[in-house]
């Protein structure tokens, strides 16, 4: 049996999270992480396109936005057990779920696997968006260049663009975050949480079929959702997807 050691202590764990604080009257808690690149910032309007039954709080990764001045992780196994750290410290006792977006998708499959791994309190739903373990391809410009990849895949605002400090901090965190990415071994870990998939039809870095790969990860695959549009498909579809999530997350947190 794999000895697990303990999970690493997390420093101004408070600025993890956006809002900080859960709703205190929500049934059931949703955490909201980002993609390579990107920020919180990007679910700004999702609590307020959920019921006032849904608590969403969305992570902040360090080197990033407000928190641009912290180091970001460049590896995939510390930021899991750091987001396993945080996640655990704050639940409370409610059913929670995990949404996650391209790089977001990813580190939430594996902090739902890391969950399940130590015995911990795990998601009662997985939504993935925009990546999955089989047929995603990372863009080549990534590697070589991170300015280009943010400007090729449409995730650069002009508000980030237009100032020098915000840009920088951008381009390190996508550097980084493309080394995250990059250090995912594929172990074909499965999830004891039903799973339901969101995607672009048009995304260049899924291969056709790619999102359906998910049905191998869970014994619970709850289907693929598709939309109009490319890699961020969701700034035009947030409201069809929150109301798709509106009726799952009731059903899924009370269990079978």
């Amino acid at each position: 049996m794999e000895t697990l050691g303990p999970l690493p202590e997390v420093q101004g764990a408070s600025r993890w999270l956006h809002p900080a604080d859960a709703e205190p009257d929500a049934e059931l808690r949703l955490f909201l992480l980002h993609h390579s690149g990107g920020g919180a910032s990007m679910y700004r309007e999702w609590p307020a396109q959920l019921p006032g039954s849904v608590s969403c709080q969305a992570v902040q990764l360090p080197g990033r936005q407000e928190r641009r001045r912290e180091a970001p992780y460049t590896r995939l196994g510390p930021l899991v057990e750091a987001l396993a750290r945080v996640v655990s410290d704050e639940l409370d006792g409610r059913a929670y779920a995990v949404f996650g977006h391209s790089m977001g998708a990813l580190l939430g499959y594996r902090l739902t696997v890391e969950m399940e791994r130590r015995g911990l309190p795990a998601p009662a739903l997985l939504a993935v968006s925009g990546w999955a373990p089989e047929g995603f391809s990372a863009p080549a410009a990534l590697s070589r260049d991170p300015l280009e990849a943010l400007r090729l895949l449409g995730g650069l605002p002009a508000a980030v663009e237009a100032d020098a400090e915000l840009l920088a901090a951008a381009v390190r965190a996508m550097g980084a975050d493309g080394a995250v990415c990059a250090d995912f071994p594929d172990d074909g870990a499965a999830v004891g949480c039903p799973v339901v998939a969101y995607s672009g039809r048009g995304d260049p870095l899924l291969a056709p079929g790619a999102m359906r790969s998910w049905a191998g990860r869970t014994r619970d695959f709850l289907g693929c959702r598709t939309f109009p549009g490319d890699h961020f498909y969701l700034r035009t579809h947030a409201r069809a997807i929150t109301a798709d999530l509106a009726q799952l997350l009731p059903r899924y947190a009370a269990g079978p």
